[in-house]
């Protein structure tokens, strides 16, 4: 790793991976205040995950509409 990011396009490549990773899971942190998951297993949690993904797709659907 540490001699991927001693290039130039190597650090590039890893600010991009790292941008477009973490603004989905800031809006559903931040934006709808979901921490932790309330059911058990893994069906279920993909489900409930599968939801808030919903959720946070409709909020920003809305708000590009009114815009």
């Amino acid at each position: 790793m540490v001699e991927k990011l001693s290039t130039p396009a190597g650090r590039a490549v890893y600010a991009e991976r790292k941008w477009l990773s973490e603004a989905p899971y800031g809006w559903v942190k931040h934006v709808l205040g979901f921490r932790r998951f309330s059911l058990r297993g893994l069906a279920q949690v993909r489900g409930e995950w599968d939801l808030v993904c919903l959720a946070v797709n409709a909020k920003r659907l809305h708000a590009l509409m009114a815009a």
